[in-house]
């Protein structure tokens, strides 16, 4: 850890040197929202990483499910951003993504909440349905959204860089929250529930953290751009 902060500090000051020619410029970070939308997205996709990580196991250690039907109940996800998301990203395009993107998290705070239903639920359809379709909501309602606000924070010569920056900022939000679920996959049994329980709680706080982000770091017009 220390080693890579160091070479991050010296990625900085060398990126900071060639300026304009940088391959990351830090220009990029004048942009309020563009700081904005990469705390929304670190701690949305951090969460949402801890999620994909520590349902499957809890419903193959303490529901003995197969793994098959484990990644089953995940399905709900996926097939609910893929069929909202252009609905979404037009909607956003029209009302700005403020909104959306503090609305959505919110909601799939409310959805982490319903997870701590699961491990003391019966069926399925009553415990890990339910949860699952309120995260999925939120995160339709928040993915294109946030890819577009991305897009459109920064001027359109560093729109592509922007983009690369924003999903690598997801994948060390996930990175990370694996790492941390470590803490949870040692426990078996009856054992995994309290220690699953609080992965959710904290998974509510992160993507409650985000729908604050997204309130007060965003415009309402969002058409602040780096020049």
């Amino acid at each position: 850890m220390g080693a890579g902060g160091a070479l991050i500090a010296l990625f900085i000051v060398f990126e900071k040197r060639r300026g304009a020619d940088a391959m990351m410029p830090l220009d990029l970070f004048a942009s309020r929202a563009f700081v904005g939308l990469s705390l929304v997205t670190f701690l949305l996709y951090g969460g949402l990483g801890g999620l994909l990580v520590l349902l499957p196991y809890l419903l193959i250690d303490l529901k003995g499910y197969s793994a098959t039907q484990a990644g089953a109940a995940l399905l709900p996800m996926p097939l609910m951003i893929a069929l909202t998301a252009p609905t979404m990203g037009r909607l956003a395009a029209k009302i700005g993504p403020r909104l959306p993107l503090t609305i959505g998290p919110a909601v799939v705070a409310i959805g982490y909440l319903l997870a701590l239903r699961i491990p003391a639920g019966e069926s399925y359809w009553t415990a890990t349905l339910p949860a699952m379709l309120v995260i999925s909501l939120g995160m339709a309602g928040a993915v294109a959204p946030l890819t577009t606000a991305v897009l459109g924070s920064v001027a359109t010569q560093h729109s592509g860089i922007a983009s690369g920056f924003n999903s690598a900022v997801a994948r060390t939000g996930g990175l990370i929250a694996t790492a941390l679920a470590s803490a949870v996959l040692v426990a078996h049994g009856p054992g995994l529930q309290p220690s699953f329980l609080a992965a959710m709680v904290v998974g509510a706080a992160t993507a409650a953290a985000a729908s604050i982000c997204a309130f007060v770091w965003l415009d309402r017009t969002d058409k602040e751009k780096t020049r």
